[in-house]
């Protein structure tokens, strides 16, 4: 395997990855759309089996499957592979793909999901690419193709733990930040929904007799989002409530849904113990509370490890004549996952876009070949 074979190769693809993008977005894929997700998966298959890399299907009955394909190892040393991540999911509706397919406008492209983060897993195929032509990698690569991580991956969260146990590193190809930075700090977020049960009166006639559900949920979301702390970094936010039957009725019954984000493992166990308190509260007299759901998404700490898998990234960008810096940000994503399992874990690996999860969200085309070759020498340095 030589450097300056992959890079050349690389340097000559970017409208081939633009052919593939363009496949992958055209597709609606909606985290509880299996059929779609799985077509998306099909795209990055059918393109990997062209180049004669093999690829195995992790299936699930719910969500769409994860796909693992593999590069192996040329050199004769370590044998635990670095890892490739990201997820064909997006947090659109269908029908988006055919309101507003992709496109491009000067140096943008747009499309649900362009660039969280269809984008990123083209330069992760490309790459994959790149070592296969070139005799393979001098690491083995496994590159994951994830398909729930919008909601907290659910069915991935066991595949990708289990590739991360045995890896070398991490690399996920989440978007590059607009600044064109890295990510070395990510929040976890913990999604609950919650039920409250009360007691129904007729609110003329019997009113004293009635409960209110919705009374009592009023209390408890005083009191968690009283919990939100901004110099610690955990924040609560009950985002949805349904409520009630009729005007003229005392509430039975009541829902929540609530976003509580945290920095650190341990906050998130300490914000977790005092919401079930608050739960378990009796905050209106025969009126109960349960939890109906949670997923949870661990939190992106920065390690000793980590900060030098960034300096790996951060040298190859500077070699390819552009510079990078890592941030903390507020969104989960499944490298929370990997590092909280121990492996070095680097995350926005991906071509840079912005607006992620809106009708405005775009990919900065001309970043995808050189995030690409960063990618790529990343992993040569990895390898030593």
């Amino acid at each position: 395997m030589r450097k300056d074979e992959v890079l050349s190769w690389l340097d000559g693809q970017h409208e081939a990855m633009i052919e593939l993008l363009r496949d992958a977005v055209n597709i609606d894929s909606g985290s509880y759309n299996k059929a779609g997700v799985d077509a998306v998966g099909k795209v990055f298959e059918d393109h990997l089996a062209r180049s004669g890399i093999p690829c195995q299907r992790v299936p699930d009955d719910t969500f769409g499957d994860c796909i693992r394909a593999v590069v192996s190892g040329t050199g004769r040393g370590e044998n635990r592979p670095v890892v490739l991540m990201g997820h064909r999911d997006t947090v659109f509706p269908d029908g988006t793909a055919a309101e507003r397919p992709f496109r491009i406008d000067g140096d943008r492209a747009y499309g649900p999901g362009v660039a969280d983060m269809k984008a990123g897993l083209v330069i992760n195929t490309f790459v994959l690419e790149a070592f296969a032509r070139a005799g393979g990698a001098p690491i083995p690569l496994v590159s994951l193709y994830t398909s729930d991580e919008e909601i907290a991956s659910p069915s991935s969260r066991p595949v990708i733990e289990n590739e991360a146990r045995g890896a070398r590193a991490v690399l996920n190809a989440e978007p590059g930040r607009p600044s064109g930075n890295l990510v070395k700090q990510r929040k976890g977020a913990c999604f609950m929904e919650v039920e409250i049960l009360g007691k129904p009166a007729h609110s003329g006639a019997n009113h004293e007799q009635g409960a209110s559900a919705i009374e009592a949920l009023a209390r408890k979301i005083t009191r968690m989002h009283a919990l939100t702390n901004y110099e610690s970094g955990t924040t609560v936010n009950v985002g949805l409530i349904k409520a009630g039957s009729s005007v003229n009725t005392v509430a039975p019954h009541a829902w929540a849904a609530i976003d509580v984000r945290f920095k650190t493992i341990e906050a998130m166990n300490e914000v977790r113990a005092r919401i079930d308190d608050i739960l378990q509260h009796e905050d209106v007299p025969e009126t109960s509370a349960r939890v109906l759901r949670q997923r949870l998404f661990l939190p992106l700490v920065p390690t000793p490890d980590s900060e030098a898998l960034f300096k790996f990234y951060a040298e190859g960008a500077r070699e390819l004549g552009f510079e990078v810096d890592a941030e903390f940000t507020g969104g989960s994503a499944d490298s929370g996952f990997t590092a909280a399992v121990g492996a070095p874990t680097l995350c926005a690996t991906g071509p840079v876009g912005g607006k992620a999860h809106t009708a405005e969200e775009y990919l900065e085309v001309r970043t995808l070949v050189p995030r690409a070759k960063a990618l790529a020498l990343t992993i040569m340095r990895i390898a030593g």
